[in-house]
């Protein structure tokens, strides 16, 4: 479905360089640190280029083309700064985070010793951490670790020209969140990187006009792309915060939305609900979405409750319904692949035993499932995921992408880019199904269960032991299969709500008897995780890591 697009082919870069007279204003961080109320720090295009061109000739006199550079900053200016300047320097760019929350620290290691940084970009307020961590960690220090604040002198060769090979140049390492196995380093070229852009904003409908309001951190793709490189390509404006202040008071991000014109903003499903529970009725008064024209909902599963609930809470203070758009995307395709239009949200209510047999039957009663809409400037197609035969629509299959927005691997492991890019095609691993044009996310080919022939969907039992008692703490549940004499069966790890007396006998019989009730299986067994005792896995982004807890009750 979709076609291949038009994209442009310019580096991301000479967007930038486009608009280096404009005294408009290009970035603004909403500093909330110390607890303070948000403080705007802005910069303008003309001097963010200024600074760019700054960092880009002193990172040509300190590392080659082809040399990694590892942003190890904290989400503000100095981050966009650093980002741009390494793109500009022909250097590939690894975007990280500064070791600011412990439990992000494994990853932090195995991405810097993966892509072997020989530069570290930083800024003055993490440089002491970052020095402690060097000291701590496993980790090789690098030849230089830089704060961009030093780099910001008048560049003696601020007219620098960027290096040859055009769009091939690889611009960045993006690792992946690990939710299925150990994060790995998508290899992000400059053509690639554009196209992507290219795809968001006319997919989304940015322009110069638009505001790219949100949180979610560089370091991932989704942040990256919507907060700092389609405000590039497009000249949209990007407002944003650090991520842990959205956690720390949500308020803030709805503030965002309502403060500003014109709003493409973007957040997981999880966002959507904390935004519902934790925001009181009294706080949304003074709120007004109404210029909110796109909220991507994506990076995890959305849930057709999360959808109406966040309607229900916010319509009221002009929030549009038809501006939630659920969406799909993953890192080996820089960000994008599909997304609801201007129709927002479809949801669908399929038939449970077809599903489990692999076919999608609309039906009255059943699985309710939300559409992420259609692919645009791509094709996608659903493949048979043992043959690798195309599927008709209503049929399930691995969802499988083309389109010149694809990474080209993944850094140094060519046996898992050959499995995973074959034949020009992404296999992305995920299932899903086209059902009157639209594509429908099933779950993973490797976390689904089979048990007695029947498909079951961990993201499906999951959802039913969430809302089995209200003891247990929503999205902070993992089903998975195991296998013993019995043949396969289904345990599932839930977290308990924070401070609350848990009758765990009561939570178990309720839990039980919701799965068997819903799904028609006995669990194999159910344990209760205390957030105290590590809770259940998760990755970096904030998504439930399957696989790490299976090992974990495996390993017990």
């Amino acid at each position: 479905m979709g076609g291949l697009s038009g994209a442009p082919e310019r580096p991301l870069i000479e967007y930038l360089l486009d608009r280096a007279e404009s005294t408009e204003v290009a970035f603004t961080y909403l500093d909330c640190t110390g607890g303070r109320d948000a403080e705007p720090r802005d910069l303008t295009w003309a001097e963010l280029t200024r600074q760019v061109r700054a960092v880009a000739a002193r990172l040509r006199r300190v590392a080659a083309p082809g040399d990694r550079v590892a942003l190890v900053t904290p989400q503000d200016l100095t981050y966009v700064v650093g980002f741009l300047g390494a793109l500009y320097a022909g250097v590939v760019a690894v975007p990280l985070f500064a070791p600011e929350v412990r439990s992000h620290r494994r990853r932090l290691v195995g991405a810097l010793n993966d892509c072997e940084a020989r530069v570290w970009l930083t800024s003055r307020g993490a440089m002491d951490k970052l020095t402690d961590f060097t000291t701590s960690a496993p980790v090789t220090p690098p030849d230089q670790l830089l704060c961009v604040e030093d780099l910001l002198l008048p560049a003696e060769d601020a007219d620098l020209l960027l290096p040859a090979e055009g769009g091939e140049r690889v611009a960045y390492l993006q690792y992946t969140s690990g939710s299925t196995r150990e994060p790995a380093g998508a290899v992000i070229t400059h053509r690639a990187l554009t196209a992507s852009v290219w795809q968001v904003a006319g997919a989304y409908q940015v322009d110069q006009r638009t505001t790219c309001a949100g949180w979610i951190p560089f370091f991932h793709d989704m942040g990256l792309i919507q907060l700092m490189c389609v405000p590039v390509f497009t000249g949209a404006r990007s407002v944003f915060l650090q991520p842990l202040e959205f956690i720390r008071r949500p308020i803030r991000w709805l503030r965002q939305l309502s403060d500003y014109p014109a709003v493409f903003t973007a957040a997981p499903n999880f966002a959507f609900d904390y935004a519902v529970t934790s925001v009181p009725a009294s706080a949304r008064k003074s709120l007004d979405l109404g210029d909110v024209r796109v909220a991507l909902n994506g990076s995890e599963p959305v849930r057709p409750a999360t959808v109406r609930a966040f309607a229900e809470a916010f319509a009221p203070h002009g929030f549009r319904p038809a501006a939630h758009r659920p969406s799909y995307g993953l890192a080996e395709a820089t960000v994008y692949v599909s997304s609801a239009g201007d129709e927002g949200p479809t949801i669908t209510t399929f038939d449970r035993d077809a599903l489990a047999t692999g076919t999608a039957v609309a039906a009255e009663t059943g699985t309710e499932l939300v559409s992420v809409g259609r692919p645009f400037g791509q094709e996608v197609r659903i493949a048979d995921s043992k043959t690798g035969e195309p599927c008709p629509d209503g049929r399930m299959g691995e969802i499988q992408v083309r389109g010149p927005h694809l990474a080209r691997g993944y850094w140094r492991q060519p046996e898992r880019s050959a499995e995973t890019f074959a034949d020009g095609w992404l296999r992305t691993g995920d299932l899903g199904v086209f059902h009157d044009g639209q594509l429908y996310i099933t779950g993973r080919i490797k976390d689904l269960i089979i048990v007695d022939g029947r498909n079951l969907y961990p993201q499906d039992i999951e959802e039913t032991v969430a809302d089995a008692h209200p003891a247990i703490r929503r999205d902070r549940v993992a089903a998975f299969g195991t296998a013993d004499e019995r043949g396969e069966g289904v345990v599932v790890l839930a977290e308990p709500v924070r401070g609350q007396e848990v009758d765990f006998a009561q939570v178990s019989k309720a839990v039980r008897a919701a799965v068997s009730a819903q799904h028609e299986v006995a669990l194999r067994d159910f344990l209760l995780l205390p957030a105290e005792d590590g809770g259940v896995p998760r990755t970096s982004s904030g998504k439930v890591a399957r696989s790490a807890a299976k090992a974990r009750y495996e390993a017990r």
